[in-house]
């Protein structure tokens, strides 16, 4: 019986080699021909061996078992199962961008740092932003601090400024950071709470660590619940030194300052942006990006010398501590401009290791015990997580600068020292040698004191700049404050902890502690907790602590929605989509249908969202531009009302058509009297809408949207 002869399938009719840098493609009779330019490339294994087939896995006869010989399958399935490397401990949900610092002028007066020599001088940057708590599929607006880590690659090596958009932090010693991050991640039994510290491990840790009452102050505060990666300030939280060509020390604190200016969103919108859009955050940096609005911030110093140290009013090594900018005015140095997306979130975000300990000759460290510690645990855990010490070896990381040393091997090495020597003293004359004029040199500070394990009386204040922060709140921002510590406290099973937490707060302000204690039940009120020192009532309110209070006056940057339905104004449309576009915002439209609508001039307008898949909560403010027919469909449709409803209690600016009243009176707001909704002028009166909408919230009308009414409280 004659053999069957299964059919030759298009993958073994041709197969493809590479010949001097040239693709080139053999043909069933085994000849060569070049690829024609354009054609698509041959697949290969990592080995570069031309695969014929990509799609069955070796066997023997169609449905015998698979053979051990397939080295193609081995490889494919080799690598897929190693594809994910362990995620980070912390800082796990991160995104990341390309860009560039430029130094406004020589700061060589404080520092010998090359990036700060040369007046206009651009130095390559990358900047990675993250959540601390969450794993990384959580989702982008949990309440958490966010990292704010930029490597600067300057010619004499990489600056890794690992910050946070919070000035301070929860403890005063790297050695109960273990503790601090084992208390906020998931409970260990449950493996839940994911992404969030509403629950009773983190609480029960913070309310017996009273040093944390200053972070409990920001991460309560709207700073945690970012509009946008692009309105966050950054810090390099720790006092670092300058130092300059003569060796001379200078005290100093970093500040990245948004050029877009601040910008929060309210609790409720950040539940329901996370339920819309888990990647909010994402989106939004790669879309500011992609269009061309490039995110800026402006570096800023705060420069001091031992003298000022010393005369502070707190220890300027505690890194639960700032300096008030209104005590020490910070000085403008350079911008930060992020230009670029990565081409690869693995390769570059993911794979970015940044370590507080990378500086370049002119930046050293002071003795904060956090920055210590840091400087020792980073190392250990890019080890982990990226397999070797060779990770400066992957182009994210590695230095663009020249490179020269004698380390060598080790797992994933991409490079060796070239020649007979790698060592050094040598007889030979060869490899790089140090120097003492160009090379890193430490401030020479002179230290002494018993070893032991201490903690100075200095850093025992842990109330006064809690109460400080707390009191530079704007109304709305500290009932904000309120209402979350509030709910967590509120997930928190164990009576003990919530009563130990408003004990606390009664050393920080009476009146917030008797709101929270009232809202979570308690009675009667416990005493205030034992202090090492008392909390001062003298110092005076900052400012500059106020997201609302400095808010940027301006609509660049952020994002209309505009819900539009067939038979729309046309000219009112263009208008309004005109006056954004003139200061710099963005529009995007909300429709039935995400196909579009036809306009009142008969043209069809696409829209870039579908009413269901486009709540409010995705826009810094709204506008209802309907037509007397087209509004009959919407007034019926729950979505469309919770557009409405949603945008009024998250306290936006809503411009409507008239047109539109009678959705209005479907979400409650018939009989709304409020600065903030306003009925549309025509297309030359918009203008002067938009230029209100640079006030982003009307958060006076929020105690009235608490009570259920639609009109804003009387003042």
């Amino acid at each position: 019986m004659a053999k069957k002869t299964a059919p030759t399938s298009s993958a073994q009719k041709a197969t493809s080699v590479t010949i001097h840098d040239q693709q080139m493609q053999r043909g069933p009779g085994g000849e060569l021909h070049q690829f024609a330019e354009g054609d698509t490339p041959v697949l290969t294994t990592a080995q570069g061996g031309p695969v014929a087939d990509d799609q069955n896995s070796l066997r023997v006869g169609a449905r015998g078992p698979l053979v051990v010989d397939d080295f193609h399958f081995r490889e494919k399935m080799f690598h897929f199962d190693h594809e994910r490397i362990p995620e980070r401990v912390v800082h796990a949900r991160g995104y990341g961008a390309h860009g560039y610092f430029e130094t406004y002028e020589s700061l060589a007066q404080y520092t010998r740092a090359d990036l700060f020599q040369r007046p206009g001088e651009k130095t390559p940057a990358f900047v990675r932003f993250s959540t601390v708590a969450g794993n990384k599929g959580s989702a982008d607006l949990a309440r958490d601090v966010r990292g704010f880590a930029v490597k600067i690659y300057t010619q004499e090596g990489n600056w890794d400024l690992v910050g946070n958009n919070i000035p301070v932090f929860f403890i005063q010693d790297a050695i109960k950071f273990p503790d601090l991050i084992h208390a906020a991640k998931q409970e260990p039994d449950r493996a839940f709470p994911q992404a969030q510290t509403a629950h009773d491990n983190f609480w029960d840790f913070i309310s017996l660590t009273p040093e944390s009452m200053n972070m409990v102050m920001w991460i309560m505060s709207d700073r945690t619940i970012p509009r946008s990666l692009r309105f966050m300030e950054g810090f390099g939280v720790h006092t670092f030194r300058l130092i300059n060509a003569k060796d001379e020390s200078t005290f100093v604190k970093f500040h990245w300052k948004p050029k877009l200016g601040l910008q929060s969103v309210a609790w409720n919108e950040a539940v329901k942006i996370n339920g819309a859009d888990p990647d909010f955050h994402r989106r939004d940096l790669w879309n500011a990006i992609q269009s061309g609005n490039f995110p800026e911030w402006e570096l800023q110093l705060q420069l001091f010398d031992q003298e000022f140290a010393d005369s502070f009013d707190f220890d300027v090594l505690d890194p639960t501590k700032i300096i008030p900018e209104e005590v020490l005015k910070p000085v403008p140095v350079g911008r930060l401009v992020l230009d670029r997306m990565p081409d690869n979130f693995f390769t570059e975000t993911e794979q970015v290791a940044f370590m507080t300990q990378n500086v370049p000759p002119g930046i050293d460290f002071s003795n904060d015990p956090l920055l210590q510690g840091r400087n020792f645990s980073y190392l250990d855990t890019q080890l982990k997580r990226l397999g070797g010490p060779n990770f400066t070896h992957l182009p994210i990381n590695a230095p663009k600068c020249p490179m020269h040393n004698f380390q060598q091997d080790g797992h994933m090495a991409m490079r060796n020292p070239v020649g007979r020597t790698n060592y050094q003293p040598n007889s030979h004359g060869e490899g790089p040698r140090e120097s003492p004029t160009r090379g890193y040199r430490h401030f020479p500070a002179e230290e002494q004191g018993t070893k032991a394990r201490l903690r100075p009386e200095s850093f025992a204040d842990h109330y006064s700049q809690a109460r400080q922060f707390y009191i530079s709140q704007t109304g709305a921002e500290q009932r904000h404050i309120a209402s979350a510590l509030t709910f967590e406290l509120s997930k928190v099973e164990m009576p003990v902890i919530r009563e130990r937490m408003v004990s606390h707060l009664l050393n920080i302000d009476e009146t917030l502690a008797a709101t929270v204690a009232q809202k979570l039940g308690i009675k009667p009120m416990p005493k205030p907790a034992d202090a090492a020192m008392p909390t001062r009532q003298d110092l005076d309110p900052s400012p500059a602590l106020s997201i609302a209070g400095r808010g940027p006056k301006r609509f660049e940057g952020r994002k209309l929605g505009i819900l539009v339905t067939d038979g729309v104004d046309a000219k009112l449309l263009k208008g309004l989509t005109d006056a954004i576009l003139k200061e710099k915002g963005v529009v995007e439209l909300i429709a039935p249908k995400v196909g579009g609508v036809e306009a009142s001039d008969g043209k069809l307008i696409e829209a870039q969202h579908m009413i269901d898949g486009g709540p409010s909560v995705l826009f810094d403010a709204v506008a209802l531009l309907t037509s007397t027919a087209g509004i009959e469909d919407l007034v019926d449709e729950a979505a469309a009302r919770d557009f409405v409803a949603d945008a009024f209690q998250h306290c936006k600016f809503i411009g409507y058509d008239p047109s539109a009243t009678p959705l209005l009176a479907k979400a409650g707001l018939a009989d709304a009297l409020d600065e903030g909704l306003i009925e549309l002028p025509g297309e030359a009166g918009l203008s002067a809408f938009v230029a209100e909408l640079g006030k982003l919230r009307i958060w006076g009308r929020e105690p009235s949207v608490k009570l259920g009414k639609a009109s804003p409280p009387v003042n």
